[in-house]
């Protein structure tokens, strides 16, 4: 127990005499205490917004720097394609140069897309817009938009599902993300003559969509590590694609930030199969149906940029 003590003199019947007087401080004290931790609380609280701040502030800049000269190269090359047409049609060398510089420009741009979105899910900075969308044309255009890149590639991609309308809370644009990023994978390590197949199954809660291929497959010691970052199954220096190992792993945070699994099942030689599993949730604050409009132009940019690590 802490005290305070008082000393005063007194007078009692011509005598001098000293009153001592006690004051218990324990819950003074503890207010003290309770008022400097409200304090540091506070100061905390305002150093973590302004933390908050800088962050919004580095990613916003961060982006703006490393996408700017990616836009200027683009906005070149385009201005090539279009007042040198002519000249490309004629010199296939050249052609061939400026496609490669564009695809190029695709991989850069999607390396920092996924090192801007890692960052952004490490610091719990990342979020998803879950509206009420029927999930099955969204995935359904996602694969068919894929399906002209795979036969140049010499495999076959086949879209079946055996519900016509599943309404969900979802963002079109993490699941686009998602299934490219699993399509890209399954193109990766399909040979030609291989097939990819999309399935969409209805489950009492929820749904799932899998994605499964004829390929290469991937060995068993290497499964457990297939959502790990910057892992690559295939490091042959003779490997037709190339990746950062960054696209899985960033698949698996959407999937789970739709409140969903993924996981993988493979046969080294015998192809690989995805399975994604979202729970059937509708938003209550809205609880309209939001069309879901494919745009052809940004399927096709998606799929540049998703597909760039591919060689052609």
């Amino acid at each position: 127990m802490e005290v305070e003590t008082f000393s005063n003199p007194i007078n009692v019947d011509g005598t001098v005499a000293v009153l001592n007087t006690l004051r218990d401080l324990t819950e003074h004290k503890k207010l003290e205490r309770l008022e400097k931790k409200v304090n540091e609380e506070k100061r905390k609280l305002k150093e973590a917004i302004e933390i908050d701040r800088l962050r919004s502030d580095f990613f916003a800049n961060l982006s703006h720097e490393l996408r700017t000269p990616l836009t200027i190269i683009f906005g070149t090359l385009q201005l090539i394609e279009r007042e040198q047409k002519e000249i490309l049609i004629k010199d296939e060398s050249l052609k061939k140069r400026v496609k490669t510089l564009k695809q190029n420009c695709y991989r850069l741009l999607r390396l920092i897309n996924n090192l801007i979105d890692m960052t952004k899910i490490d610091a719990g900075y990342f979020t998803v817009s879950l509206k009420n969308h029927d999930i099955i044309p969204i995935v359904e255009d996602i694969s068919l938009s894929v399906v002209e890149f795979a036969e140049n590639k010499g495999i076959k991609i086949q879209f079946d599902t055996e519900i016509e309308e599943k309404i969900i809370a979802c963002d079109p644009d993490k699941i686009e993300r998602i299934m490219l990023n699993l399509l890209s994978n399954a193109i990766k390590f399909t040979n030609p003559n291989g097939n990819i197949q999309i399935n969409v199954y209805d489950g009492e809660s929820d749904i799932k969509i899998v994605v499964k291929d004829d390929g290469i497959g991937i060995p068993k010691e290497k499964l457990d590590s297939v959502f790990g970052r910057f892992i690559q199954v295939d490091k042959s220096l003779c490997r037709n694609h190339e990746g950062s190992g960054l696209g899985l792993s960033i698949a698996k945070s959407f999937v789970e930030m739709h409140g969903g699994t993924i996981k993988v099942e493979s046969e080294y030689g015998n192809g690989t199969e995805f399975i994604i599993i979202l729970p059937i949730t509708l938003v209550e604050d809205n609880m309209d149906v939001i069309d879901y409009e494919a745009v052809a132009e940004s399927h096709v940019q998606r799929v540049n940029i998703e597909f760039s690590d591919i060689y052609s």
